[in-house]
């Protein structure tokens, strides 16, 4: 055989000739079939050697060929993240395909994943990502290794196209999919390298510049080093991507600075307005348990140099603020109980807080509002938006441009620098975070990110209570206990809760005191706990007069109806 035909059986073998195209070279057929052989032979004894690499069974060679493509997999997200972290116009591609995951999945799977992991759902489908993104490299490793290591490259360039394709479509460009680019060749590279390192065949079979196939050369030592560089580049490139990101968020100066100085400052909340039993939540939902519902994947880093609000749509004339124009208007304080639709019947997924912010009629009258506009549009810097009719806005109620909470600026996960606030709405149509615009549009002519996936396009909160104490399945011991929870039902005020003890008559509960019509209250009432199970419920009656729904429903489309019902357990001490 001569060193020609050696040389084309390895390119063969490795998949960067075909036989059609070897066959155009002029090849006569006694060269082919003698090519073909030495493609076998080194193709039988790369097989070979990699089930000698982990115990020599077939079960072990789909072991090392899984384990080179999940390197090769990691190295394309690594150097990606790497990429990622060089300018603030780039993101991580895991992070743009699940952007496009959280758009597209379909409403039902939405609320499985809140009902499931609550405000842990984007980590939930962060790490599915991860998972397969896991399985999918090990497939390709397994393709090249075993099957053909082309497919196995074009297995990668997928992957890297639908990373292109995911940052382009979150409306960034194409250059937006540098990062996938560069990571797709980084891990082709290493599939590549790693496929190279498996071949083992005799040194007179391997074209001259490839080095001898030896199993010195070739043995396990240097395949598992090249797997351990390669899992090394992945590793520090994440890590630096990471750091490098670091120089993109915001200053801590600018996250616990000052609130502007107040006009005419709301009075401290009078002691009443909070119980203080234990098991109760506060009156004040402390910032860092306030729950956070949103389909932002990472917190938006917007520093007060980047803010930028647009005032926009049907307005006689549009207006642009700056984070210091913020500052620099009028500032008002409100108590406000803000629920998330998605919150079932004795959720977590309602909190209390003092705002501080911008009215917004007061801007609305400012840019003044053109005939027939019904909806004002707030949309996110990450492209988000709620919805709410321009009556909500006008009517006298504290709706704002919140930049102030509890006290302090506004914490990252809660919007900074700014977010809409409307009192009486539920969070979906009105609580815009990390706000860049507002529009004045029509229903007829916008549909709100909510909207287009099944939910109402107007959506009031709805009248609710629920029980904190005792807790679901809480063992208690007999004697003198209490009942105590909160009720809420914003712009109406709660005028009465009313608590059962099992099938007995409902009694009146102890209220807090009422410190706006926007805020919930707390209700308590004693309870001589008796040994054995027993079924609480709790029912509320807003300032209208109107007793909340008794049977219980989804929070689809609307929000979720009915009454709260705990079961506890009376023991001996």
């Amino acid at each position: 055989m001569t060193r020609s035909d050696r040389h084309q059986g390895f390119e063969l073998a490795v998949g960067t000739l075909s036989p059609t195209k070897l066959l155009s070279k002029g090849a006569h057929y006694r060269q082919c079939r003698v090519i073909i052989q030495v493609m076998t032979a080194a193709d039988t004894n790369r097989r070979k050697f990699l089930r000698s690499l982990f115990g020599g069974s077939s079960r072990a060679s789909n072991l090392a060929a899984g384990v080179a493509g999940l390197v090769s997999a990691a190295v394309a997200i690594g150097v990606a993240e790497f990429v990622a972290g060089l300018d603030r116009s780039f993101r991580s591609p895991v992070l743009d395909v699940g952007d496009r995951v959280v758009d597209s999945a379909p409403p039902a799977l939405k609320d499985f994943a809140i009902s499931w992991f609550g405000t842990g759902d984007k980590a939930a489908l962060l790490i599915g990502i991860g998972v397969l993104l896991a399985i999918f490299g090990i497939a390709v490793g397994v393709v090249a290794f075993r099957i053909s290591l082309p497919v196995g490259v074009a297995g990668i360039a997928l992957f890297g196209v639908l990373g292109v394709a995911a940052a382009a479509q979150g409306g960034r460009g194409l250059d937006a999919g540098i990062p996938s680019i560069v990571g797709t060749v980084a891990a082709i590279a290493t599939l590549v390298g790693l496929y190279l390192f498996s071949v083992r065949s005799d040194p007179q079979d391997v074209p001259e510049g490839f080095g001898a196939a030896t199993p010195d050369a070739f043995g396990r030592r240097t395949l598992l080093i090249g797997m351990g560089a390669a899992a090394g580049l992945a590793i520090a490139g994440g890590v630096g991507g990471r750091l490098l990101s670091r120089r993109f968020a915001v200053p801590m100066e600018q996250r616990i600075g000052a609130l502007p100085q107040l006009d005419s400052p709301l009075p401290p909340l009078p002691q009443t307005a909070d119980l203080g039993v234990q098991g109760l939540s506060p009156f004040v939902t402390p910032n860092d348990t306030f729950y956070k519902v949103d389909t932002a994947l990472t917190v938006p880093q917007i520093t007060e140099e980047e803010f930028s609000l647009r005032v926009w749509g049907m307005v006689d004339r549009e207006l642009t603020l700056s984070y210091q124009d913020l500052i620099d208007r009028p500032q008002i304080e409100a108590d406000i109980t803000l629920a998330c639709v998605s919150n079932s019947v004795g959720g977590s997924l309602v909190g209390n807080a003092r705002w501080q912010g911008v009215r917004l009629d007061d801007l609305l009258a400012e840019v003044g509002v053109q005939a027939g506009a019904d909806q004002v549009v707030g949309r996110s810097v990450d492209g988000y938006t709620c919805g709410f009719p321009v009556a909500a806005a006008t009517d006298g109620r504290d709706a704002m441009i919140a930049i102030g909470m509890n006290g302090v600026r506004l914490p990252l996960d809660h919007g900074f620098p700014a977010r809409l606030l409307v009192p009486g709405l539920y969070g979906y149509v009105s609580a815009t975070k990390w706000l860049t615009e507002i529009e004045l549009t029509t229903f007829d002519a916008f549909n709100h990110y909510w909207e287009d996936r099944g939910w109402d396009e107007k959506a009031p909160i709805k009248t609710q209570s629920r029980i904190d104490t005792p807790s679901k399945e809480e063992r208690l011991v007999v004697g003198p206990g209490v009942i105590a929870g909160v009720a809420w039902a914003p712009l109406r005020g709660i005028d009465m809760v009313e608590v059962q003890v099992d099938d007995g008559p409902w009694l009146s509960a102890e209220l807090s005191a009422e410190v706006a019509d926007t805020t919930w209250r707390q209700f308590h009432i004693p309870w001589e706990v008796t040994e054995g199970l027993h079924v609480l419920r709790c029912r509320a009656t807003d300032g209208d007069g109107v007793l909340q729904p008794k049977d219980l429903k989804g929070a689809r489309p609307n929000g979720a109806e009915g009454w709260h019902r705990v079961r506890a357990f009376g023991v001996e001490a």
